[in-house]
């Protein structure tokens, strides 16, 4: 996903080592600001195996310096429980702020409170939306083994979506997904404002 504006020379070549799940999001955000920025997307299956996002991230991570003047992360912790700050320490890197992509939507405080409020609390961005039948009832069986719902989600008691673009499609979508595994469906509007103040804090621009 190239997303590189016409730049100065001078200017200082950056790559964008993204989350799948943010890479679309982090490209519309760089083109429209004009950033020289790269953005070079990881799968956003990782999510499912978050012990693996660490090793990926330093593999082409390390691969990119090659090529580029300054390497950001465009990743939050993700469910690496530390490990990803390891090798971004090790490699001299930044990541984007925040314990999971959800804080770059509506914030960290905001969804701690949510979740404290309702434990049960299912997060869906745009993304997971659009992909909801791949990366979650594909990827958990629930295509070929319904009856596995009410071991994954019987302990949820709402789905709410972060809702960075939201159109009739999506909203859709969204209702599917919920009705999908027997959740009532809350939409908050979020944009994409956070994720840009982030990504502006994040690269050299």
């Amino acid at each position: 996903m190239r997303s590189r504006a016409d730049a100065d020379p001078a200017t200082p070549r950056v790559a964008l080592v993204a989350c799948g799940a943010l890479a679309q999001p982090a490209a519309s955000v760089v083109a429209r600001r004009g950033w020289p920025v790269d953005v070079h997307p990881l799968p956003p299956l990782l999510h499912n195996q978050p012990h693996l996002i660490a090793g990926e991230v330093r593999r082409l991570a390390t691969e990119l310096a090659a090529s580029y003047d300054v390497v950001a992360v465009g990743y939050a912790d993700c469910g690496t429980y530390g490990a990803l700050d390891v090798v971004c320490d090790e490699l001299g890197l930044r990541r984007l702020p925040g314990l999971h992509c959800y804080d770059l939507f509506e914030g960290e405080d905001a969804i701690a409170t949510r979740l404290d409020e309702e434990p049960g609390t299912y997060l869906l961005t745009d993304f997971l939306v659009r992909s909801f039948e791949r990366t979650v009832v594909r990827e958990l069986g629930l295509d070929r083994y319904p009856e596995l719902r009410d071991d994954y989600f019987k302990h949820y008691t709402r789905v709410v979506w972060l809702a960075q673009e939201p159109d009739a499609e999506l909203r859709t979508l969204a209702q599917r997904a919920a009705d999908r595994i027997g959740l009532p469906l809350t939409v908050v509007p979020t944009g994409t404002g956070r994720l840009e103040q982030a990504l502006a804090d994040l690269v050299p621009i």
